[in-house]
């Protein structure tokens, strides 16, 4: 499966894809998309709240849940290619100035959009809070 990287404009392809595609799931926000109303998570509803012990789990929750979603069109899950296992706050002492870094492990499935779930490895995305705010891909 290959796409468009968002930044840059060049083709994206494995697991640069996969990285990509699981920060817009997380950062986009039930109902935002026109003919997919619930594309998205719950977790840009998260933003701006207090970051408790409470919030960080209802993180974990809307990302496992928005990733984890099957498809009503092909009954696939929003993102095929990759299975959570583990999500860990990389810095716990960084939620004292309101910063929320995680670290995402997970199974890649590199032919999983195709309906082929065998596992190649295991890899880790880390998600961090940008300059603006926005969750993005570190990596």
């Amino acid at each position: 499966m290959a796409g468009i990287d968002r930044q840059t404009g060049r083709l994206l392809d494995g697991w640069d894809h996969v990285e990509q595609s699981v920060a817009v799931i997380m950062t986009t926000a039930f109902g935002t998309r026109m003919l997919r109303r619930w594309f998205g998570s719950a977790v840009p509803y998260l933003l701006g709240r207090n970051l408790t012990t409470q919030t960080v789990v209802q993180f974990f929750t809307g990302l496992i849940a928005a990733l984890e979603v099957k498809e009503l069109d092909t009954g696939l899950p929003r993102e095929p290619r990759f299975k959570i296992t583990k999500i860990v706050p990389s810095n716990a002492s960084e939620f004292r100035v309101g910063a929320l870094h995680l670290e995402i492990t997970g199974i890649y499935m590199p032919r999983g959009h195709l309906g082929d779930f065998t596992p190649l490895d295991t890899r880790t995305i880390v998600l961090r809070q940008g300059k603006t705010g926005a969750f993005e891909t570190v990596g």
